[in-house]
């Protein structure tokens, strides 16, 4: 997720009911998988393709995804707003011809305030009711204000924009009743000035209009469940969904970490070494982690997780099994 965003008091996490605190012994904390233990619900991240070798695997992956029936299922919208439209026509396809409710990533790069406020009403004409609400990265090549800058420069406001993602979440809420998901930072966002001002950047997100917070993934639950008590102690009610990202590739993610400030357990890296030739152990590797991750989470209270597919289904799927996700109608292959 490319935003900025900005106890033990209970805080509800998506239709679970009230957070455990992080303070359960192993012998104290529920299990997940205990016989009647209610499923989490599940939701998931696309991305649109750009060919149509790719579009037929995101659509046989969203296919498959749809048996679990997911909470929702997003779709992301590139840098400066470069795949708006392949972004407008992947939510459409998928909500309509799957039955499954599509959020539409929207971000202020690149676009006045009236040139959003239209494609907000296209989605809310179109039958799309959830919209993830984000500030943006700018393009490789500007700044996202039209004006040519070097890679890694500062987000610059579009002069005529949304400035920030608590000002879209303002602006999509005085266009229609949206159900809106923003953009939340268990190990602070790289631009932030202080773990404070995130956190008060991700108040005012929620205090703006947004249903909930989708964090960008992590690798450490701890993390996680620091996060979500400073949120809690800061007056923070609304849900906080874990972001959980699938390892199909370690040197890939390590990179995507890099960028977004997540840690990587020393554990982690030991894990996946010597695995760069043996796909099938790889996958089992990370399957296990993922599972790991979200079994200890499960047993603090969480109730509902978002994964990051990268547009393939067989990690998510087999960790949706492990935490007793089941298929509404199993399919033979």
């Amino acid at each position: 997720m490319a935003d900025l965003a900005p106890a033990s008091v209970a805080l509800a996490v998506d239709g679970s009911g009230p957070e455990q605190s992080a303070d359960h012994s192993p012998a104290e904390r529920p299990s997940a998988m205990s016989a009647g233990a209610r499923p989490p619900r599940v939701s998931f991240e696309y991305f649109p393709p750009k060919t149509p070798e790719a579009e037929e695997g995101l659509w046989q992956t969203a296919k498959r995804l749809a048996q679990l029936a997911p909470a929702f299922v997003s779709v992301t919208y590139g840098a400066g707003g470069t795949t708006r439209e392949r972004t407008h026509r992947t939510v459409k396809r998928i909500q309509s011809e799957l039955g499954v409710p599509t959020a539409a990533h929207l971000t202020c790069v690149g676009a006045s305030r009236a040139e959003i406020d239209e494609i907000a009403r296209s989605y809310w004409d179109a039958g799309i009711r959830h919209i993830v609400a984000l500030r943006g990265d700018p393009p490789a090549s500007g700044n996202g204000n039209g004006n040519g800058s070097a890679p890694g420069a500062p987000y610059v406001p579009h002069p005529d924009g949304y400035a920030f993602a608590a000002d879209l979440v303002a602006g999509l809420k005085r266009i229609a009743d949206f159900e809106i998901s923003v953009a939340a930072y268990p190990e602070v966002h790289p631009e932030a000035r202080s773990a404070e001002a995130d956190l008060d950047n991700l108040k005012r997100k929620l205090d703006a209009g947004a249903t909930r917070a989708i964090t960008q993934f992590f690798f450490d639950p701890a993390a996680f469940l620091r996060f979500r008590d400073r949120a809690a102690a800061a007056g923070i009610t609304a849900p906080i969904v874990p972001g959980i990202l699938p390892i199909t590739n370690f040197a890939r993610a390590r990179s995507f970490a890099e960028s977004c400030g997540a840690t990587i357990p020393d554990r982690m890296a030991v894990m996946f070494r010597g695995l760069d030739d043996e796909p099938e152990t790889r996958q089992l590797v990370a399957a296990s982690i993922a599972a790991e991750q979200c079994l200890g989470l499960r047993g603090e209270g969480v109730g509902s997780f978002h994964f990051y597919t990268l547009n393939r289904a067989e990690l998510t799927v087999a960790i949706c099994r492990m935490l007793g996700v089941q298929p509404a109608h199993p399919t033979t292959h």
